[in-house]
């Protein structure tokens, strides 16, 4: 096993149990690695801190599999992760019955660069490092494993696969398609999954919680619903006894799937549901000049800081959408607004919305702050970690 050799005063964050080393901290590297291969990690004064795969091509140099220092990382390595990891969930009170769930969180759960969301019998596995593309084999058998399901679909084609050197993978790494369509039953409400064409691994599981909440808001409210995709929290809000649902995404597949997912679930009005294909910061605008108004606004954005470098453009834009669904509310109205952006955090985002409520000239409170369902845990050692967060804001 080769080693890795840490500058001096390099170790700190290891020894705060942080599984990244960044290539600022390597001193150098002892012996043949090649992409993934596990590397013994070593203090500049020759202590044993980790084991790690190696991922030359990105500037985080490595990611600890273990801080044991004598423990191997071989095939019963992640048999033993990925159970534990799918164990944590089968107790959870508030993941139990749930036909969508995310299995397995990357560091959260010890397995850098390993995210695995399960869809009914199937398994959604998506590897975004070196060293996860390496024992792709051993985590998917893992994986059937502890699930018992049926396929094991992969979607590894994030963009972050090219900061690792790795091209895209996608296909069924076990089993075969299931016939028909893939649906799941979300706190009472039937959804359609696409885990080969939809976003991410097919569903946006982490806003589970806050489609719930919305729901338990909603009763007797005029609700809109900017960058729907297909629908998620406007379904929840119409179970929840919405008096009107207007819908908006750029994407009219999105939207088809949408109003499919509607038809899904007889027991909801479609009379009290508009759906809208359109540029939201265009819509938005529109609406006001229409004389619209809304006594709930639910703004869940893609993603538009990746990074900390591009925070200030994404600052911009939220603000925009933010200022734009405030002078939409009724006074009493809610608007629960949220940011997956990892390069703005929940300090800066509170400032942006703060700073829209004083541009649109209303008086706003914070009712909930707002963040990723149970299943998507946030390590305490990896703050980064916490990607989603929201705000649930009153006015009047």
């Amino acid at each position: 096993m080769a080693r890795l050799i840490l500058k001096a005063g390099k170790e700190r964050s290891l020894l705060r149990r942080h599984p990244w080393i960044f290539a600022g901290s390597v001193e150098r590297l002892d012996g043949r690695a090649r992409p993934g291969d596990t590397v013994e990690v070593v203090s500049a004064e020759g202590r044993v801190l980790a084991r790690a795969a190696w991922s030359p091509a990105s500037q985080i140099r490595a990611r600890v599999w273990s801080f044991d220092d004598d423990g191997a990382i071989d095939h019963a390595f992640f048999k033993r992760q990925v159970a534990r990891s799918v164990a944590r969930r089968a107790t959870h009170p508030l993941l139990v019955g749930q036909d969508g769930v995310r299995l397995i969180h990357g560091e959260s759960d010890g397995l850098p660069g390993v995210i695995a969301d399960r869809y009914g019998e199937v398994v959604v596995v998506q590897l975004t490092s070196a060293g996860a593309d390496k024992w792709r084999d051993a985590i998917v058998a893992a994986l059937v494993a502890a699930t018992g399901c049926r396929a094991v679909y992969e979607r590894s084609d994030s963009d972050v696969r090219a900061l690792e050197g790795l091209q895209p993978v996608a296909g069924w790494a076990y089993g075969e398609a299931p016939e028909g369509t893939l649906t799941i039953v979300e706190n009472g409400v039937t959804m359609e999954v696409d885990v080969a064409g939809g976003h991410k691994t097919g569903f946006y599981l982490d806003q589970r919680d806050n489609r719930l909440l919305t729901g338990r808001l909603a009763a007797g409210r005029r609700v809109l619903n900017c960058f729907c995709y297909t629908g998620g929290f406007s379904l929840q809000a119409l179970a929840g006894g919405a008096a009107a649902v207007l819908s908006i995404d750029s994407s009219g597949p999105a939207l088809a799937v949408g109003a499919r997912n509607l038809a899904l679930n007889p027991q909801l009005d479609a009379a009290r549901a508009e759906w809208r294909e359109d540029d939201v910061f265009d819509a938005l605008r529109a609406l006001r000049a229409e004389g619209r108004r809304f006594e709930l606004i639910v703004l869940d954005p893609p993603k538009f800081a990746p990074s900390a470098a591009h925070a200030e453009r994404a600052a911009r834009a939220y603000k925009d959408i933010n200022l734009q669904a405030f002078r939409l509310l009724e006074p009493g109205g809610i608007l629960m607004t949220y940011s997956c952006s990892g390069g703005v955090g929940l300090e800066l985002f509170q400032k942006i919305v703060a700073g829209a409520a004083v541009d649109a000239g209303v008086e706003a409170r914070i009712l909930h702050r707002l963040a990723a369902a149970a299943d998507h845990p946030v390590g305490l050692a990896v703050p980064e970690g916490e990607y989603l967060k929201g705000l649930a804001c009153q006015i009047g």
